[in-house]
């Protein structure tokens, strides 16, 4: 499966994703009128949808809803955010003339940079959307357009398109079967539950613009945080050429910023220039996880420890580590790549027979071992492509199955002898292991006299990059003077 895909042709195309099983369904209640806050643990309530809307638009939001977050890393529990969340929704509702309305608003536990819509009034953000927003207008603007993309009906249509795919439920079960190339698919099918046409998009940025701006709130926000996005979206790219982030689905172009600056400025100017409460803001998402969520595991090094699932191992120096949604991916400098996943395997299968189950293409039959390092079992073989050399290994621990793909442009000993290696290594978590494990977050900071934007860039001098990304998360550029009492976001370890 992997060599027959065009991404090979580089190791970034190693980085493909793999879904993990789905999450309980998730909704709770919130105090707010008309909305409801997805937390993690709850059940979800029947709801009333968007006036005027087909009742088979509830029947596909309920169903898809819990599929999305498990495709999107969970349910992100935040007390202060979600209700910050309500009531934004609440007002936005209400100027969008849907005040019976009822929507279900979820935070994914994702660092990616994303929001969109499904049927029967399912809106979701990120937690990593949350980070960039430097106050409520600019959320505003981002919610007003998921809105509008239901009220418009785009979430309809974009899941007729889908839902009667068998690539769909694919993704939401990570059942692959022998598809030759099922992973990408799988990335495409999950892409597209979030998609929109360019035309939509635009639809949506316009009608968005309108309903915000007449909830009170600065209607220039939407131009000033798609301008945002275009400056994370950069500097993301400095740490990765992989993501399904906002931009991704939501095309943000020159273009586009000035279309959304002519939709405001076609909008009556309210006193003041219509509510930012950047104050309120940054009260609501002080203390909010940032990056990899400690719950999907944590990278020390050449280590990845993952805290729920209780196992870490180690791979060999000069391999870089990152954590995507569902995969763990290093790449080293000397031409080689390693992806870590988990795979659904029915528990009666062995590990052998699915490692031969045609899942991975060139795989040598006749290479295909059976080891056990550590009290765990494990099965092993090689793999050849015309570009590539693989070294694959499968693991059952406590009733899961994981996968270990190291990839070179040679097999020789001692790539052979650093996948070995890694192998070995997989063990249980102890407390001491667990124990290493630091939580980054957002901590909001006032400005004094005489502070700038560098004299607080340099507070995350501990984060990689940390001096660029205090200016992009804010907003700001090297030299800007602060507004003495006004809050900002510093990333740390909490």
């Amino acid at each position: 499966m992997i060599g027959k895909r065009r991404a090979m042709d580089s190791l970034r195309g190693l980085l493909f994703l793999v879904p993990v099983a789905a999450l309980a369904a998730c909704s709770s209640l919130v105090p707010e009128p008309g909305v409801s806050v997805s937390r993690t643990g709850d059940n979800p309530a029947p709801l009333a949808v968007p006036e005027g809307t087909d009742p088979e638009d509830e029947v596909i939001g309920r169903r898809e809803h819990p599929r999305i977050i498990a495709s999107f890393g969970g349910v992100y529990s935040d007390r202060q955010a979600e209700i910050m969340l309500a009531k934004i929704v609440g007002r936005l509702l209400a100027a969008a003339d849907q005040p019976n309305a009822k929507f279900t608003v979820t935070i994914l536990d994702s660092a990616d940079v994303n929001a969109f819509a499904l049927p029967g009034g399912y809106v979701y953000v990120t937690r990593g959307i949350l980070a960039l927003a430097n106050d409520s207008s600019e959320l505003a603007a981002v919610l007003a357009h998921e809105i509008a993309h239901v009220t418009l009906r785009h979430a309809r249509a974009r899941s007729n398109r889908t839902r009667t795919t068998e690539i769909v439920d694919r993704v939401v079960t990570g059942v692959f079967g022998s598809a030759v190339d099922a992973d990408q698919v799988a990335q495409r099918s999950k892409r597209s539950l979030a998609a929109f046409s360019q035309n939509q998009e635009l639809e949506a940025d316009r009608e968005g613009v309108m309903i915000a701006g007449k909830a009170g709130y600065d209607p220039q926000a939407a131009a000033r945080f798609l301008a945002a996005m275009g400056r994370f979206a950069k500097f993301a790219a400095g740490q990765s050429e992989q993501g399904d982030d906002f931009l991704s689905s939501h095309p943000s172009t020159p273009d586009r910023v000035q279309k959304a600056v002519e939709s405001a400025r076609s909008f009556p100017a309210a006193p003041g220039g219509g509510e930012t409460d950047r104050a309120g803001y940054m009260a609501g998402i002080d203390g909010l996880t940032f990056g990899d969520s400690p719950h999907q595991g944590t990278i020390i090094g050449q280590r990845f420890i993952h805290p729920g699932s209780k196992f870490t191992f180690t791979v060999p120096q000069g391999y870089t580590l990152q954590s995507t949604q569902n995969a763990v991916v290093g790449v080293a400098g000397d031409g080689e790549a390693v992806r870590f996943d988990s795979a659904e395997v029915p528990g009666h299968v062995p590990l052998v027979d699915y490692l031969r189950s045609g899942w991975i293409a060139g795989l040598k039959p006749e290479s295909v071992t059976q080891q056990s390092y550590n009290g765990i079992d494990m099965a092993s073989g090689v793999a050849q492509t015309d570009q590539w050399s693989f070294r694959v290994s499968v693991m059952r621990f406590e009733g899961a199955v994981y996968r270990f793909i190291f990839a070179a442009k040679t097999d020789g000993q001692r790539f052979a002898a650093g996948a070995e290696a890694t192998l070995k290594s997989f063990r249980r978590a102890d407390a001491k292991d667990i124990a290493q494990i630091r939580r980054v977050g957002i901590r909001i900071v006032t400005a004094k006299a005489g502070d700038t934007a560098d004299t607080l860039a340099r507070q995350m001098g501990a984060q990689p990059r940390g001096a660029e990304l205090f200016y992009v998360l804010n907003n700001l550029y090297p030299g800007d003077r602060l507004e003495p009492g006004a809050k900002y976001k510093l990333v740390t370890v909490q």
